[in-house]
């Protein structure tokens, strides 16, 4: 479903079919997933509880929907098959809210919610439930329901779904602290104890919390990771970046890194020992295995389409690398690359492989920090092609992953304790 799209019912949704993109069944949506906010604003709808043919419920990210249209909802094709476990700050749509008795904020009149509506918020890639579909007049016993008047609301004009202001529960401090950036909240999680650090940790998406474990200090990462089940610790090592999961189980012992390896899906295992037979300051060991990959005769639409994924950094949306297949790191041969600037000014239907710059040399997988950062400096960019002997892509290395690097190894615990003396004294 596009941005701005019409709103859908959440009745709408029940059992629909989920579908891959090569139009196969996958399973059948059983229930919805949002995670509530404090006060009256809406909650936000993190994904569905789908049901395979084995009968297994998984979660399903709303990241991963691609349309919800003609009764069926179309995903990427990535599915985590893991068995669905809901975490604290979630709430399930068909089994916790639905039928449940509110009141309305105006008259303060009780009355009982019937179904609820989410739309996609504009130029996001988030969802929200907005409206809520009410009936007045007290249940009618258990085979029926009183026939009151039936209207539609504002979620603000109902009071009853949301947490309450008051409270220390995990799930309180993550919706006040819900529209922190991850370098922010991983401020806040540094500073907490451990076991509230914990509890904060187990409360968060495995998005969320990737997002953040991204900008802690390394001790803070080992700290948290270890305190997960070894299969969600797993998740959300695949849902990092991939040289940051790689950096962090490199820092594991050897036995405990085979283990989550074990747990993880076979493609994103191998990107990650890929990574770890590098030397940690090295082009290959700092690069990205999911740089943007296009064949030589995909267009320039193409690649704008690629490069609006609100996913990818500024970096490494800047450019793409045309290849030939396959498509996926280590690729067949690189052709060049293709800045984002350039794809501005040429015609939608023109072929990437008519604007490919292949002056720029690519870096060498075992080519050293300072190489790098040479390479950076001297020729004004913010990433960089990571390609070995055979003349496959192997990677992208982005100015940020170098800055890292650069720093010293306590850079994040020093920003966190300035941050800290700011906060003390006022200034």
């Amino acid at each position: 479903m596009a941005a701005g799209a019409p709103r859908i019912f959440v009745s709408h949704l029940s059992g629909i079919a989920v579908f891959d993109p090569a139009g196969d069944q996958v399973g059948r949506v059983r229930d919805l997933v949002v995670m509530l906010r404090v006060g009256q604003r809406p909650p936000r709808l993190l994904g569905l509880v789908v049901e395979l043919a084995t009968r297994r419920r998984i979660f399903l990210p709303m990241t991963r929907v691609t349309a919800i249209q003609s009764g069926q909802v179309i995903t990427t094709g990535v599915l985590n098959v893991r068995r669905f476990e809901q975490r604290p700050t979630e709430r399930l749509v068909f089994g916790e809210l639905l039928d449940r008795r509110v009141t309305l904020t105006e008259t303060g009149e009780e009355v009982t919610v019937l179904d609820l509506s989410v739309h996609q918020l504009p130029a996001r890639r988030d969802w929200e439930i907005d409206r809520v579909f009410v009936r007045k007049g007290k249940r009618g016993g258990a085979f029926r329901r009183a026939r009151g008047e039936a209207l539609t609301v504002e979620w603000s004009a109902v009071t009853g779904f949301s947490l309450e202001e008051q409270g220390q529960g995990a799930e309180n401090l993550l919706a006040t602290l819900e529209q922190l950036r991850p370098a922010d909240l991983a401020n806040v999680l540094h500073h907490l104890s451990p076991k509230r650090r914990a509890e904060v940790a187990a409360a968060l998406d495995d998005d969320r919390l990737a997002d953040v474990l991204e900008e802690l200090p390394e001790d803070d990462q080992i700290e948290i990771l270890g305190k997960l089940k070894e299969e969600r610790a797993a998740d959300v090592l695949e849902a990092m970046d991939p040289d940051d999961a790689a950096d962090l189980l490199g820092e594991l012992p050897t036995d405990e890194q085979e283990r989550l390896l074990s747990l993880m899906q076979p493609g994103d295992a191998a990107d990650m020992r890929r990574l770890m037979s590098y030397e940690d300051r090295t082009a290959g060991g700092l690069m990205t295995t999911e740089p943007i990959v296009l064949r030589p005769d995909a267009t320039v639409a193409d690649a704008l389409a690629r490069v609006r994924n609100p996913d990818l950094s500024p970096a490494l949306a800047a450019q793409i690398y045309v290849c030939r297949p396959p498509d996926e790191t280590p690729t067949g041969k690189y052709l060049g690359t293709v800045h984002f600037q350039r794809l501005l000014r040429e015609p939608p239907p023109s072929l990437v492989s008519s604007i490919v710059d292949t002056d720029l040399q690519p870096l060498d997988p075992q080519a050293d920090l300072h190489a790098i950062a040479e390479f950076f400096a001297t020729y004004d960019m913010v990433a960089a092609p990571v390609v070995d002997e055979a003349g496959s892509l192997l990677g992208a290395v982005t100015v940020d992953d170098v800055l890292d690097h650069m720093l010293p190894e306590d850079w994040r615990e020093q920003e966190f304790h300035l941050d800290e003396e700011v906060t003390t004294d006022g200034s």
